[in-house]
């Protein structure tokens, strides 16, 4: 099967964790041995966050005034580098010495007239004090808004149109590569008015972009893999109840929320009514099972309904 796996934020760094290289390369680690499991038989495709680290070069970028801060395409495209090569190296180290990795910047278009660019709502970077975010705000022209306590930067999050790198992607994948690509949701880009691509500043959904991805790689399977093991109603209440199969549209009948699992279940909904394949959410401990069939909240328009586990 072709196989294309969204590694969530906390498979790079767990929640409250300090950023730290070793941490991060501790938890590759974990996430990697799981992966190396599926690989036998298959083509593997791994997509990946980057929110964290990406912070963490903004905040780096703060504390050096001298020259202005790099913007967030090329920040996106500093830690495309990195995770890929922690994940290779990694991964690597589990399979046969013969097997080829290779990791890809990929340049992601996204639409100038998206509605996004009118309501920007992802944060990034450092916390401000109010008073200094308001200053931020009018020196560079930046949208802010309330974070707890703090403010913090907010730009749009457009929705991904085009991967330009899906044709040496898929001749990777045909030469028998793993493939590292789309982390963060790829690198966004746009063309100006001269006719010239060019980056911009914004952060495209990871869960959407690897949707897309999976559906230009005329992917088998499409594994969304997160910290629970599947995609649940009342979460977190006393009558939550854990999805087993859904159909796309009763998926999205459910109202999941935005700063959540929202994504992930329009990402899954999205890839399996345009293909016909199965996505899957659910945890990346559990992935054997997922490629087998019996692990996670699988989303398929060949059965109607859903069922809970």
């Amino acid at each position: 099967m072709r196989i294309v796996v969204a590694l969530g934020g906390n498979a790079l760094l767990r929640r409250g964790e300090p950023m730290t290289a070793d941490n991060q390369r501790a938890n590759i680690r974990i996430a990697t041995e799981q992966i190396a499991k599926i690989h036998p038989g298959n083509e593997l495709v791994i997509a990946h966050g980057n929110g964290p680290q990406v912070g963490l070069l903004s905040l780096q970028a703060a504390a050096y005034t001298q020259v202005s801060p790099y913007p967030l395409d090329v920040l996106g495209a500093e830690t495309e580098g990195m995770i890929g090569y922690i994940i290779e190296q990694e991964l690597g180290n589990l399979l046969d010495f013969e097997v080829p990795f290779a990791t890809l910047l990929t340049q992601v278009e996204v639409d100038a007239k998206d509605p996004a660019f009118k309501n920007p709502t992802k944060p990034i970077g450092p916390v401000y004090s109010k008073a200094e975010a308001e200053k931020l705000a009018a020196e560079k022209g930046w949208a802010i808004a309330p974070d707890g306590d703090k403010y913090r930067r907010v730009v749009a999050s457009p929705r991904p149109k085009r991967i330009f790198e899906i044709r040496p992607i898929t001749w990777l994948l045909e030469k028998g590569s793993i493939v590292i690509c789309a982390g963060g949701g790829g690198i966004p880009t746009m063309y100006g008015e001269d006719g010239k691509l060019k980056g911009i500043e914004a952060v495209i959904d990871k869960d959407l972009c690897s949707s897309l991805l999976a559906g230009q790689l005329k992917a088998d399977l499409l594994v969304i893999a997160t910290d629970v093991n599947a995609a649940f109603i009342d979460y977190g209440k006393p009558t939550q109840k854990a999805i087993g199969q859904a159909h796309p549209d009763e998926m999205e009948k459910l109202g999941f929320a935005a700063g959540s699992m929202g994504p992930k279940v329009q990402a899954a909904c999205e890839f399996a009514r345009q293909t016909g394949k199965t996505a899957v959410i659910g945890s990346l401990s559990d992935i054997e099972a997922i490629v087998q069939g019996s692990a996670g909240t699988r989303i398929s328009t060949a059965t109607p309904g859903i069922t809970y586990l």
